[in-house]
């Protein structure tokens, strides 16, 4: 028998809470519901969901204080944030913060469960991401999963945009595998690929400026020929 998703949801909203969990528990979802930041906390501090599904604003705090929280102690978790209050400027900060996907209320039950299937299929079309910790060493480089950003060998601190650490995180979880371009675009765009769609090779040419990589002959972020990218590097855990 396969192996039910583990969900949480998170919302002060009784009505909005018990509607996703009906709607996601008929679909065969394992799913935990939470009303406040506190309960979401204690949770996560003593579960793993492959999926959290939070309302922006709660009763004691906010889903980006949970989101935070997750970094550190659930970094594989992906989140969907909702709000009432939707604008192209949160979805966006949303985005910056790791959130994987982003519904505005009123949205349907059927519209939820589109959005969480999406997600589950693109995360489970990877091979198993090796065990992290929150820092994660690769050719001189430095990955810190909790605060978001690079380090060189030198101890500078590199800032990364939403889409360029998720990107880094897939490659470094996925060391000397080869990750096409399908499974790179919904993974770190949330999207499907269109014909002569190159926003993968441009987030990756990115990649590769932040690394110091040379784009004509890279050492770290290689190029395999109509199959995709590989992380060329070996990566170990870092104290």
């Amino acid at each position: 028998m396969a192996k039910k998703s583990k969900i949480l949801v998170v919302d002060d909203d009784t009505a909005m809470r018990e509607m996703m969990k009906l709607s996601l528990g008929k679909e065969g979802f394992d799913v935990l519901t939470a009303a406040s930041s506190a309960d979401a906390l204690e949770a996560v501090a003593s579960g793993t969901f492959d999926v959290i599904v939070t309302d922006i604003y709660l009763g004691d705090g906010t889903g980006l204080d949970l989101l935070e929280h997750c970094r550190t102690h659930l970094p594989e978790a992906n989140v969907i944030l909702v709000t009432a209050h939707g604008t192209i400027e949160t979805a966006a900060s949303a985005r910056r913060l790791g959130v994987f996907d982003y519904l505005a209320k009123p949205f349907s039950p059927r519209e939820l469960l589109a959005r969480m299937k999406g997600i589950l299929r693109r995360t489970r079309s990877l091979p198993p991401a090796r065990a992290e910790s929150h820092r994660l060493r690769f050719a001189g480089w430095t990955l810190d999963l909790a605060a978001r950003h690079l380090i060189s060998a030198d101890g500078v601190v590199v800032p990364l945009s939403g889409t360029e650490f998720r990107l880094l995180q897939i490659f470094v979880t996925h060391p000397n595998r080869v990750l096409d371009r399908n499974q790179l675009m919904d993974l770190a765009l949330g999207r499907e690929a269109t014909p002569f769609d190159r926003a993968i090779d441009v987030q990756v040419s990115r990649l590769r400026q932040r690394l110091r990589d040379d784009a004509r002959e890279p050492r770290i972020i290689k190029t395999v020929r109509n199959g995709g990218y590989v992380l060329a590097a070996q990566v170990e855990k870092a104290a």
